[in-house]
């Protein structure tokens, strides 16, 4: 999954550029330019995960600011259902995990909390991708052959979050099944994706794709498997992130907990350049690496 959490710099650089050119440039162009900004510093490399969780909330809000006077960014879009989505992830749904022992009622606040980042994150890819293509919800509602949308390459990132971050919804609203009913959606809006651009996000997409076969009603183990095993190919060992989701996707349904551990340990062992664009990524999926190897007596 590539990284859309914030580096807190570039942000504020440019909001001190909009205060000086706003004097002299026509305020569409400042929020242009902020924009602009705003959405290229979301795909940070930053490997302190608690200085992320403090600056994420202030560069999610002031984006999605930006991108209410600026609908049409499609990159900004991306950038905040990228950035609610992996937050909700990273910082909420798993700390609902880590505490739900100790405190099941806090548990179940923090998933609900989740579940509305997700939606939020979701609700603004599908707007991107409905302003980009009028009509292309309800073409993806339909379902149909002659009425199927096309994903352009330029939007596969948009489509791959709008089906991430509903998957993530879906998974946490087992007790609203108008949400649930919408699984055959999100994988939908996925395949699509993934045919337009089968390599996008260096195996994110496919992973997305394996873990979906995985955890649908009826889902293949078998195909969930070449699935996550073309994902790893593609990620060229440096991602973290496949080898986890094969490894709570295939491996632990499977009760192959040998397999299982094995997956987690080649995720701990990646190590990252400085400017590897899967830094953040891996940091969070090294840590529920560990984490779930910990918890590892309780899943099997």
């Amino acid at each position: 999954m590539p990284s859309y959490l914030p580096k807190a710099g570039p942000v504020l650089l440019a909001l001190v550029a909009a205060l000086q050119l706003a004097a002299c440039t026509p305020r569409q162009l400042i929020v242009d330019s902020l924009a602009d900004e705003l959405s290229a510093s979301g795909q940070g490399n930053e490997s302190d995960l608690d200085l992320l969780r403090d600056a994420a909330p202030f560069h999610l809000k002031l984006s999605e600011s930006v991108l209410r006077q600026n609908p049409g960014h499609r990159a900004l879009a991306e950038s905040v259902a990228a950035g609610f989505t992996q937050y909700a992830y990273a910082f909420v749904a798993f700390d609902a995990e880590r505490i739900e022992a100790r405190d099941a009622k806090a548990a179940e606040r923090l998933r609900g909390r989740a579940a509305r980042l997700y939606e939020r994150g979701h609700r603004h890819a599908m707007a991107a991708l409905d302003r980009g293509a009028p009509g292309f919800s309800a073409a993806l509602a339909e379902g149909g052959d002659s009425s199927r949308p096309i994903v352009g390459r330029d939007r596969v990132g948009l489509a791959y979050w709008a089906a991430a971050s509903w998957g993530g919804w879906i998974s946490l609203s087992k007790d609203d099944p108008d949400v649930v009913a919408d699984l055959p959606l999100a994988i939908r809006l996925a395949h699509l994706a993934w045919v337009a651009d089968p390599d996008w996000g260096q195996g994110a997409l496919t992973g997305l794709l394996a873990t979906f076969e995985a955890a649908r009603p009826g889902g293949s183990p078998k195909q969930a498997q070449v699935y996550f095993d073309r994902a790893i190919a593609q990620s060229g060992g440096r991602s973290a992130a496949v080898l986890v989701a094969k490894a709570e996707g295939y491996a632990q349904p499977a009760g192959d907990r040998a397999l299982f551990e094995s997956l987690l340990r080649q995720a701990l062992t990646i190590k990252d350049e400085a400017d590897s664009p899967l830094r953040t990524q891996n940091e969070v999926m090294r840590q529920r690496a560990a984490w779930l190897l910990d918890q590892a007596d309780d899943l099997f």
